[in-house]
């Protein structure tokens, strides 16, 4: 049968797969050489060479009546993320050879399900990055316009799931990395709460911040995908408990808006009108639109780029070129250690760990990650005020479309304002979601651009429902 796969969702894909009007492998083989067409994009760093065995495995679970939702679901998974036997490089040459010897939470979870792991995606290196342009692989390219950047760090997530390479993926977020990418590719990003889903396996950057999570083509399938992979697990000590990640919220009917900080300076005039366009639309689809006022959401990137280095620095600390890894020799101990980090590690990595370890010195330490980690807590005292009045806030999820590749390169200041309305969620670690809410033209090309709605801690329920319902408006517009 002819396949749309670039249209085709996960829950379209499953009833062909159940009635039989399509085999899993028929599915595999679509997909794979929709990967071949697409390589340009350099969104895959590896196609694994036993997609057609998983297909047999996925295959013979619907045949006995065995299957989930998921099973014989073609997927892509982010390279920080472990599969037991295969490279998990975190687009690091520091890493460049490093094979998993046991699957992460979410990789077992998805296994269990049935998915077909098709091929690990490019990211910025460590995930340090807003465009996969750090990567030591090479960049990863917007399907939408081949000139400029998916996003990142899970860039290629994105990509692959944008350019029909897999109906599912999962990237990390730990400050936009998924929702930031997800709004740049005109799919949808999940960052859920934090503790939800489990780090166990994740090749961790900030421990506080990080959280893996769905990128798909729909709400709905972003919400399968989260089912699969949420839970307890007890070798995450920051997981939570499944009495609190199982919560079902009430129907979310206020959104709330924080109009000061949604119109900061440098945001695009564009995306300020479609934001607008599209807070009438859910006004007109039954919704009360609110404006609040967030002051402390100005602080967040100052936060998170105080935080995040800090623990960078912790957290790669252990790749000394000495247990695994990238090795360079030098004259003695010391220098073994300076050349094989220094060789090893990416430009964007090396200036992370540089000011985390700044941050963390004696002297500085009070002065800098203190007063970030008071504030991190302001952060979170406003924002529960805030969901005393509202059900869900809104903002846009990027302050730009896309922009080119090597635009932003060398102005690391301009890169990390790209974060301003994602970095907030992260520092409080609240879920929130990115849905494409339309397209702008520049020059030849149409842009997607995302809306973000965020929620209380465990409130992905009513970011689903809130979700769908902006799905249905863009829909009927469309019409």
């Amino acid at each position: 049968m002819t396949l749309d796969i670039k249209q085709l969702t996960i829950k379209q894909a499953h009833e062909l797969l159940i009635n039989k009007k399509m085999s899993v492998l028929e599915l595999a083989e679509a997909i794979l050489k929709v990967a071949e067409d697409t390589r340009d994009l350099n969104a895959y760093l590896e196609i694994f060479d036993d997609v057609r065995e998983q297909a047999e495995v996925a295959q013979k679970m619907i045949d006995e009546g065995k299957g989930t939702t998921l099973t014989g679901i073609p997927f892509a998974m982010k390279d920080n993320i472990l599969i037991k036997g295969r490279i998990a490089s975190a687009s690091s040459k520091i890493l460049e050879n490093y094979t998993a010897t046991y699957d992460a939470h979410v990789t077992k979870k998805l296994r269990d399900a049935g998915v077909i792991f098709v091929g690990r995606t490019n990211m910025d290196e460590f995930a340090m990055g807003g465009s996969t342009e750090n990567s030591a692989f090479g960049v990863t390219k917007n399907p939408h316009d081949k000139t400029r950047v998916p996003g990142g760090s899970s860039g290629g997530s994105a990509a692959v799931v944008a350019s029909g390479s897999a109906l599912g993926a999962l990237g990390t977020d730990t400050g936009g990395s998924i929702r930031q990418p997800a709004a740049f590719c005109g799919v949808v990003g999940l960052k859920p709460t934090y503790g939800s889903v489990s780090r166990s396996g994740l090749i961790a950057m900030a421990s506080s911040l990080d959280q893996a999570g769905p990128f798909a083509k729909t709400v709905e399938d972003a919400e399968i995908i989260f089912d699969c992979i949420k839970g307890h697990d007890s070798m995450d000590s920051t997981s939570y408990t499944d009495e609190f990640i199982n919560i079902k919220n009430k129907k979310p009917k206020i959104i709330g808006v924080p109009t000061e900080f949604v119109h900061a300076k440098g945001v695009d005039e564009r995306v300020l009108k479609n934001f607008e366009e599209s807070l009438e639309q859910m006004k007109n689809a039954g919704y009360e639109i609110k404006e609040i006022s967030l002051p402390s959401l100005a602080h967040g990137l100052a936060v998170y780029y105080i935080l995040m280095p800090a623990e960078v620095s912790s957290n790669l600390a252990r790749f000394d070129g000495v247990r695994y890894g990238y090795h360079a020799d030098g004259q003695n101990l010391l220098e073994d250690y300076m050349r094989s980090r220094g060789e090893g590690f990416g430009r964007e990595v090396r200036r992370r760990i540089l000011l985390g370890t700044y941050v963390l010195s004696a002297g500085y330490y009070d002065s800098y990650y203190g007063r970030a980690c008071a504030l991190r807590e302001m952060l979170k005292k406003d924002l529960e005020k805030a969901f005393g009045g509202v059900d869900i806030i809104a903002t846009p999820t990027t302050p730009t479309p896309a922009f080119k590749i090597g635009e932003k390169s060398n102005d690391p200041l301009q890169m990390y304002l790209a974060d301003i309305f994602t970095v907030p969620v992260n520092i409080a670690g609240v879920p929130a979601i990115s849905v494409p809410s339309g397209f702008i033209k520049e020059g030849d090309s149409m842009l997607p651009l995302g809306m973000q709605f965020i929620a209380p801690h465990f409130g992905e329920s009513a970011l689903f429902e809130v979700g769908k319902d902006f799905e249905k408006v863009q829909e009927s517009n469309r019409i």
